[in-house]
């Protein structure tokens, strides 16, 4: 499937160009930075909207909109290089050691990518906020507290005696967590 969008949008290209006519070029990059200019515009009244039917802190939605207009962004990106055939086979060497170094970082500190990813599905499907009272199951090492702060990366909860734990996104999605009381 990927492959066929991508040659659909390669002989769109084609098509449209030829070797004098660059102000296509320009016209398709104005409407690609409009259309992302909407997209992004659009989505970010979606999340806010969304944030606060759900009574979602304004900060979880910030977070989850920065990281809709960074994927966004790298899709412009790559339509705009189709568009202006930029060569992809010379960009390769230059993307394949980026990618390399970014993988061994990423490879060392996955657990941080997948409390970001933990952050964007908890944002959508939370059955708790900010100021509920919850007990994540985890055997002996179970938590049981007042929802503080919900972060990119973690859940703050503060417990009975005051403490503020900090408990990873990631770990909230696999543990069973139980609703005490609502605010």
């Amino acid at each position: 499937m990927p492959n066929e969008i991508y040659l659909c949008l390669m002989n769109f290209v084609e098509y449209f160009k030829s070797p004098d006519n660059s102000s296509l070029q320009i016209i398709l990059s104005v409407f690609l930075v409009l259309f992302y200019l909407v997209v992004r515009n659009l989505t970010a009244r979606i999340l806010k909207r969304y944030g606060k039917k759900k009574e979602l802190s304004l900060p979880r939605v910030q977070y989850t909109t920065k990281y809709f207009n960074f994927v966004f962004f790298l899709v412009f990106m790559l339509f705009i290089g189709l568009v202006w055939d930029i060569s992809f086979k010379g960009l390769s060497v230059y993307f394949i050691s980026f990618f390399t170094v970014v993988g061994v970082g990423l490879f060392a500190a996955w657990s941080i990518l997948s409390n970001i990813t933990a952050a964007v599905i908890l944002f959508f499907y939370f059955p708790y906020k900010i100021g509920t009272r919850v007990r994540i199951m985890d055997g002996d090492n179970s938590v049981e507290g007042l929802v503080y702060d919900l972060t990119l990366f973690s859940m703050l909860i503060k417990n009975s005696e005051g403490q503020l734990i900090t408990y990873p996104n990631n770990m909230a999605l696999q543990k069973a967590i139980v609703v005490l009381s609502d605010s």
